[in-house]
């Protein structure tokens, strides 16, 4: 896969919402369910003119963790934020970018390095998602989001529920397009069909750690490269290979 056209891919799976034309997210993940709990942590992304286009986590107070492709070349002033609400239209709290801090390794062409974080205008109320401390094939994850429930560009109606779904991490082979295997997680298409899409890049994949989930990668792109989602496993940002330089910029 040319690594313009990977790039491209990855820039129309954070815009989908703005694709279709639609003023709200869409109903997120192939093959998932609606969120069956509150993940009051999950932020969705929206455009100055209110529409969806990438989600994060609250890792903090004042900070969200997301993909650098989805605010990479944007101004913070045209980016707010709802947090606290698994609707993406409503309830929670709402914020205002003030600042993005893009990875120095991301990559725009390959799409590596595919970590940012934004720096809230005032520090939130809602609770933060701990960071996950260990990641490795074999280990079942729940991966969030408000993106299509189908498989190709702008192919269904949007809606701002939140969908879940299971899935785990597979070997960094399994992914073919441009893979960092130090800093990445290769993450299962469960059935051969099921997993991220459009509107869903900055997402969270969870682990389960007794009694609350941690944060140990975010959605960054298809693991083949292709424009129909969810027929290879998909490419994460591994937040765990990350935690150092997100402690050195969140204090």
């Amino acid at each position: 896969m040319p690594t313009r056209l990977l790039a491209l891919l990855s820039t129309v799976l954070a815009g989908a919402a703005l694709a279709t034309g639609s003023a709200s997210a869409g109903p997120s993940i192939i093959g998932g369910i609606a969120a069956d709990q509150p993940y009051p942590f999950v932020v969705s992304l929206h455009s100055a003119s209110g529409q969806v286009f990438c989600a994060g986590s609250l890792i903090a107070p004042s900070w969200v963790a997301t993909a650098a492709h989805c605010v990479y070349g944007k101004d913070p002033s045209t980016v707010a934020l709802r947090l606290g609400s698994n609707e993406s239209d409503q309830g929670g709290e709402t914020a205002q970018a003030a600042e993005f801090i893009v990875h120095p390794h991301f990559n725009a062409q390959t799409q590596t390095g595919d970590l940012a974080l934004i720096r809230l205008a005032a520090a939130a109320k809602t609770a933060p998602v701990v960071l996950g401390t260990h990641a490795a094939p074999g280990a079942q994850t729940r991966i969030l989001g408000w993106g299509q429930t189908c498989a190709t560009p702008g192919c269904g109606p949007l809606a701002p529920s939140l969908y879940q779904l299971d899935t785990h991490l597979v070997t960094g082979s399994k992914c073919t397009a441009a893979f960092d295997g130090t800093a990445e997680l290769c993450t299962d298409n469960p059935g051969g069909n099921a997993g991220s899409c459009y509107g869903d890049s900055g997402g969270p994949e969870l682990i389960r750690d007794g009694d609350h989930w941690t944060l140990i990668g975010l959605t960054s792109r298809p693991g083949n490269g292709s424009p129909t989602c969810a027929t290879a496993p998909s490419i994460y940002t591994s937040v765990v290979a990350y935690a150092p330089w997100i402690a050195e910029k969140t204090g």
